[in-house]
């Protein structure tokens, strides 16, 4: 991890991993501001989450988007984690507006259900956000576009 990077990681969280992936693939490279509001609108229910890989059995949405849903549940957790994330840029001196340079969705282990065993198991799922300053993300283009 560099000096100028944040990162946030939320562990074994009660979301569907693929609500997760399609989530965390709308947000990532934009800026925590702008993520910030397409999450809280998702939880409004105001916008929806395009699905591109996990779209089977998934009705269309009015617009430009095919296949999308509101994943309420994943997006307020999504949304606690970058807030972390962000907390964590600030304490470490960083200063804002700052831009998601990864986002992570991975499998948990997957426990049984609590209660009466009908073969259920609970859906988890591993959420890592790394953040960069928005300043040093230009630079590098910049220095890549002059090589």
């Amino acid at each position: 991890m560099d000096k100028l990077e944040a990162t946030a990681a939320g562990k074994s969280l009660p979301i569907s991993t693929r609500h997760s992936v399609e989530i965390c693939s709308l947000i990532r490279g934009k800026t925590t501001e702008q993520s910030r509001k397409i999450l809280e609108r998702v939880v409004d229910k105001k916008q929806a989450v395009p699905y591109k890989r996990y779209m089977h059995g998934v009705g269309h949405r009015s617009g430009k988007m095919a296949a999308g849903r509101y994943p309420e549940k994943a997006s307020s957790y999504i949304l606690e984690i970058l807030k972390t994330a962000e907390s964590n840029a600030e304490d470490k001196g960083l200063t804002p507006p700052f831009r998601i340079k990864d986002i992570i969705p991975n499998q948990a282990s997957r426990s049984w259900h609590y209660g009466r065993q009908r073969r259920r198991k609970t859906k988890r799922t591993h959420i890592k956000i790394v953040l960069e300053e928005l300043k040093t993300a230009k630079e590098k283009k910049e220095v890549e576009q002059k090589k």
